[in-house]
């Protein structure tokens, strides 16, 4: 923690965060309550009735109703209320994303619109630009889009080809080349778009849709998601004003990437969303299915299903809502005088948990494969059929794990932040790993130091999981050095320590929420969230153990192979809990609730 109190990005790692930081959903008030309500009540009320126009591209459909929503003020939750919004904390744009889950694509559309659209200019417009397009997008009178993506540069975004050229005169730029796959490209009246100045200056640039040489192809036939328009995006001699160049000539990367952190967080909320939303909905599906004279839901299998997903889905939930209070409590030491207020929020309130976006992005879109997969399962044969919402959950939610990077770039810049903070010196990491390993190297405490608190055995979980991933970071460290410079030769090896290190965050994440839960007072759900929290806790450290070993396996061999194998089994030695009785508690609340019980 730094000396103002605020919490550093990644160190949950090497300390344990005060109860009194960490932020949970059930502390929202009643105002930001109804925001959520707002949102669910407009999913309900104006979109499902119109679903299938929607996901079937009805034109003007998606592009109507996001109106509708702007009409509500639903477009302007970070938008600042200097250019009419209502400047939201993060934490309520999260609990917006959940709460559009039920909608389809037209959360993808909203998504692209309040997000990716909309934020560039919030935080690196200049103030006239600001003053000319933040309005609109935050009434939808004008609607956005975000074009970074080109054939041959998906996540190597710097690869880009598009070129711009300055005008002899100096009053323009001349833009071509090519964008793909940019959502709301059918109906948007604003693209951020990227390209190079003079062939290598990547540059971001606010076009209107009416500048000449400007079009778009035909919408793409996709997999899922079906309602939200993607097409390609063609610049030929579009003369953009140099007053349209988006922050300064050759910084576009600095706008691109930390774009891209707050559309990784908002995408881990929206999954959960989604997430959640499948599993009650099989639920409810499976309590009126019924086999051999009874309702499914009755049946064992079927019960780890519900009960495994609600556990995931706990722990993503409370990893997402912990970061938001983060970053909010990091931006509320800002100046709002500050003219640089903006840029600030996002260039030091959300650059500092990247670490963390890229979790919960990739973590909480697996989850959501996960619960739909398993309500596709519970649906059987049906869940296969169009007439069953399930098949529709399934289709939509591959995308997520390619959305905003693939969940396998995201891995590599999870460890390998780790990696930079401790090398600057920014976190103690390699101090603790190698305290631990030298531990490792004596003889075992024989200290008792445990306690019959709450949650006591998986806080000592949550010690060993950190003692695991520090092993492993310090083994890497001590035996690659220098080759870690080029993390695309040791991809495979990143990607087993981000494992371990989104759910160490998940363990601590979870067993957090709970406590507070308890704390407030809030018995029935501080006790249901314990049930859930013993079953992530004890799955989490199996998958840690393995990629534990698999770290080691890649990065040692021989007798150092053995010594650190031993120091991994002596580290994460546990017993195990009856999580299969533990899951049919907690699927046996769901059948009774038909509904996510917390807040």
């Amino acid at each position: 923690m730094s000396e103002n109190g605020i919490i550093k990005g990644c160190s949950f790692l090497t300390e344990d965060h005060p109860l009194e930081k960490v932020f949970i959903p059930e502390e929202f008030n009643e105002e930001e309550k109804m925001i959520g309500k707002l949102i669910y009540d407009f999913v309900e009320g104006s979109v499902l009735p119109k679903l299938d126009e929607l996901e079937s591209l009805k034109e003007g459909a998606m592009g109507a109703t996001l109106k509708e929503a702007g009409k509500l003020g639903l477009l302007s939750v970070d938008v600042p209320e200097e250019f009419g919004g209502f400047a939201q904390t993060k934490a309520v744009s999260m609990l917006m994303a959940e709460k559009l889950a039920k909608s389809g694509s037209f959360q993808v559309a909203y998504g692209a619109h309040t997000g990716i659209g909309t934020l560039p200019i919030v935080y690196f417009g200049t103030k006239e630009q600001k003053a000319k397009y933040l309005p609109g997008l935050a009434t939808g009178e004008l609607l956005g889009a975000y074009a970074l993506t080109e054939a041959g540069s998906g996540t190597d975004a710097m690869n880009a080809k598009s070129k711009a050229l300055l005008s002899e005169d100096g009053s323009h730029y001349v833009l071509n080349g090519e964008k793909m796959f940019i959502t709301n490209a059918g109906f948007a009246d604003i693209f951020i778009v990227f390209a190079k100045v003079d062939g290598d200056k990547f540059t971001a640039f606010i076009m209107d849709k009416d500048m000449p040489g400007l079009s778009t192809g035909t919408e793409e036939k996709k997999l899922g998601i079906k309602g939200s328009s993607t097409r390609t995006l063609v610049m030929e001699d579009v003369k953009v004003p140099v007053e349209n160049v988006l922050g300064r000539v050759g910084r576009g990367a600095q706008i691109a990437f930390n774009i891209l952190n707050v559309g990784r967080f908002k995408l881990g909320a929206g999954a959960i969303g989604g997430a959640i939303h499948a599993i009650v909905d099989a639920v409810s599906y499976g309590k009126e299915r019924h086999q051999f004279g009874q309702p499914i839901t009755n049946f064992g299998m079927i019960k780890h299903k519900i009960g495994e997903g609600a556990a995931r889905c706990f722990a993503g939930q409370s990893m997402v809502y912990r970061t938001a209070g983060y970053i909010d409590q990091n931006i509320s030491t800002l100046d709002k005088a500050d003219e640089n207020y903006d840029a600030k929020t996002i260039d030091v309130g959300v650059r500092e948990y990247m670490t963390e976006c890229s979790m919960m992005k990739v973590f909480c879109s697996e989850v959501l494969d996960y619960c739909v997969d398993e309500a596709v399962q519970i649906y059987g044969g049906y869940g296969y059929s169009q007439e069953y919402p399930a098949e529709r959950f399934y289709r939509d939610s591959r995308i997520n794990r390619i959305f905003e990077g693939t969940n396998e770039i995201n891995r590599m810049i999870i460890a390998g932040e780790m990696f930079k903070k401790g090398a600057k010196g920014e976190l103690p990491i390699f101090q603790q790993a190698k305290a631990l390993l030298d531990e490792l190297m004596g003889m075992p405490s024989l200290d008792d130091d445990a306690d019959d608190g709450f949650l006591s055995e998986e806080k000592e979980l949550v010690v060993k999981a950190k003692k695991a991933v520090l092993l492993g970071l310090g083994t890497v460290a001590q035996e690659m050095g220098e080759k870690l410079k080029n993390p695309m030769e040791h991809e495979e090896l990143l990607g087993f320590l981000a494992d371990m290190i989104m759910d160490l965050y998940g363990m601590d994440s979870a067993i957090k929420r709970s406590e507070k839960l308890a704390a407030r007072g809030e018995d029935e759900n501080a006790k249901f969230a314990a049930t859930l929290t013993k079953i992530f806790c004890n799955e989490a450290m199996h998958r840690i153990e393995i990629r534990g070993r698999d770290v080691l396996a890649t990065a040692v061999a021989g007798d150092m192979l053995t010594t650190t194998l031993a120091g991994l089994r002596r580290t994460v030695k546990h017993n195990p809990v009856n999580t299969v009785m533990l899951r049919r508690e907690v699927a046996d609340v769901l059948i009774e609730k038909e509904a996510w019980p917390f807040y």
